[in-house]
C-alpha cells in the first residue's frame, strides 16, 4: 500500500498517525495493511484466516506443498522460502510469525528492526535471552505487537479477571493450572531419514545451534517434543493458561521456580508429565502467591478430594472466602452452595474485537493490544523458566530486573540463544 496521502484525503476520510522505527506512517480508517506471513500451515492457517481481510502481499513458508496450498487462495501473493529475503525484498507493514518455536525470535527480530508490526505465535521464543530480546526491541521501536494466546480475547476470561479483582472470592494465594494434554517423551532413534522434496531443511532449523538430523516427527507438526525446536507441554499451553492468572492477579515475574514432580530430566526431549511450582512476591495489593502447573497425568489434589468437578484444563484460584474454577470457555465459584446468592460485578472490561482484529486496529488507530510484548514477554519467560527447573533438577531464584538465574551452574547457559552462522537477532 501506498503511505503517501493527500490533505482533502486526510480531511475527508480521517487519517491515523502512529509513531514507528522512528517514522510517521499514517493509515486511513478504511485503508488495508500489506501483510507478510511467515508459516502457513496449522497455526500459521489459523493466523492467516485472522487477517485476511488485509492485503495478504507474500507468503513464506519452508515446506512447497503447504506454501502451494495457501498460494491458491491468495494467488497475488509473491512466495517466498527464507523470510529474511520476503522482509528484504517486499513493501510490507506487519508481519505474522507462525513457524516453530526456534525461528519465532528471528523470525520477529527481522520484521521489528525493519519497522514492521507483529503478531507471534506464543511461546514468544524458544529462550529467556531471545525472549528479553525482542521484547526490548518492540519497545525502542514502538511498534504494535501481539502473542498469540487468542483465548485471552475470550469473554469468559474477561467476566473471571473481573470476578476475581471484585473479590468474589476474598483473598487469592494458591492457584492450580493443569492441561491434560502433553507432548513430550519418545526417541528419535540412529536411523536417518531422507529430507521430503518438498522441506527445505536448512531453512526449517534456521538459527538452529548445531545441525540436528532430520527426522519424520520435526515437521510437521511434533517439533514441539524436542528440546533443540521447543518447550513442550509448558511453554506451548502454559502461556494460555497462566495468562489468566497473570491477568487476573498482576502476576508477572516469580522469584522462585521448583519441580515438585516429574521424569528425569532427558537432554533430547520435554516431559510427558511435569508438576512445577511458581512463587511471586507480593505486590501492591496481592500477597504473595504460589501458582502451582500440572500437565500429563498429575492433577491439583481437589480432584481426589471431590471438591471441584473432573475438567480436562483449569485454572483452580483458591480464596479466603472460596474458590473460581474456570476454563476456556466456562466457569464456576465453589462450592456453588455459598454463591447462589451472589451479586455478580456488571461487566467492566470491553468486549474484544477479536485477537487479530485488536492487532490490526491498534496499528490502524495507534492503539496498543492487550497482549503486546510488554505483557506477553514476561508470561513466555515464566514457562520457559519452568522449562529450566526441570532441565537442571533444582529450585532456582530468578532475579527478572538483573535477568540473573540462581541455584544451578547449568541454569544460565540455559537462558542464552546460541546461533549458527548466518544468523542472529
Amino acid at each position: 500500500m501506498s503511505h503517501r496521502i493527500t490533505r482533502r484525503r486526510f480531511v475527508q476520510q480521517g487519517v491515523f498517525t502512529i509513531l514507528a522505527a522512528g517514522s510517521a506512517r499514517t493509515y486511513a480508517a478504511n485503508e488495508k495493511l500489506d501483510i507478510g506471513i511467515v508459516g502457513v500451515i496449522n497455526r500459521g492457517k489459523a493466523n492467516l484466516n485472522g487477517v485476511a481481510g488485509e492485503n495478504i502481499v507474500a507468503l513464506c513458508d519452508v515446506d512447497s506443498n503447504f506454501l502451494a496450498q495457501e498460494a491458491g487462495r491468495f494467488p497475488r501473493a509473491h512466495r517466498y522460502a527464507d523470510f529474511r529475503r520476503m522482509i528484504g525484498h517486499e513493501k510490507l507493514d506487519a508481519l505474522v510469525v507462525s513457524t516453530p518455536d526456534h525461528t519465532h525470535a528471528v523470525a520477529t527480530a527481522a520484521g521489528l528492526h525493519n519497522g514492521l508490526h507483529v503478531y507471534c505465535e506464543k511461546p514468544l521464543t524458544r529462550t529467556v535471552s531471545e525472549c528479553r530480546a525482542v521484547t526490548e526491541l518492540a519497545r525502542r521501536k514502538k511498534l504494535v505487537t501481539q502473542m498469540g494466546t487468542q483465548i485471552h480475547a475470550g469473554d469468559n476470561y474477561r467476566r473471571v479477571v473481573e470476578l476475581l479483582r471484585a473479590g468474589a472470592i476474598g483473598t487469592v494465594k494458591e492457584v492450580h493450572v493443569w492441561v491434560g494434554g502433553n507432548f513430550g517423551g519418545g526417541s528419535r532413534g540412529n536411523k536417518k531419514h531422507k529430507v521430503p522434496a518438498n522441506l527445505n531443511y536448512d531453512l526449517w532449523l534456521g538459527p538452529t545451534r548445531y545441525h540436528v538430523p532430520y527426522h519424520p516427527t520435526h515437521h510437521p507438526f511434533k517439533w514441539r517434543q524436542w528440546w533443540d525446536f521447543a518447550g513442550g507441554t509448558l511453554a506451548d499451553l502454559g502461556c494460555h493458561h497462566i495468562d489468566l492468572s497473570h491477568w487476573a492477579l498482576g502476576l508477572r515475574h516469580p522469584s522462585r521456580i521448583e519441580v515438585v514432580q516429574g521424569p528425569e530430566p532427558d537432554s533430547e526431549t520435554t516431559p510427558y508429565s511435569l508438576v512445577v511450582d511458581f512463587h511471586y512476591k507480593a505486590h501492591g495489593k496481592q500477597p504473595a502467591t504460589k501458582l502451582r502447573w500440572y500437565h500429563g497425568e498429575h492433577r491439583p489434589p481437589h480432584f481426589s478430594e471431590g471438591s471441584l468437578p473432573k475438567w480436562g484444563n483449569g485454572s483452580l484460584f483458591v480464596g479466603s472466602k472460596g474458590m473460581l474454577l474456570a476454563g476456556y470457555d466456562k466457569h464456576v465459584l465453589l462450592p456453588e452452595n455459598d454463591f447462589e446468592d451472589y451479586q455478580r460485578p456488571k461487566p467492566s472490561i470491553p468486549r474484544s474485537l477479536g485477537h487479530h482484529r485488536e492487532w490490526i486496529h491498534a496499528i490502524k488507530s495507534g492503539g496498543t493490544t492487550t497482549c503486546n510484548f510488554d505483557y506477553a514477554g514476561p508470561l513466555a519467560e515464566v514457562v520457559l523458566l519452568g522449562n529450566i527447573a526441570h532441565r537442571t533438577g533444582a529450585p532456582l531464584e530468578w532475579n527478572h530486573g538483573k535477568m540473573k538465574l540462581t541455584g544451578h551452574p547449568e541454569a544460565t547457559e540455559l537462558m542464552q540463544h546460541i546461533y549458527r552462522a548466518g544468523w542472529h537477532l
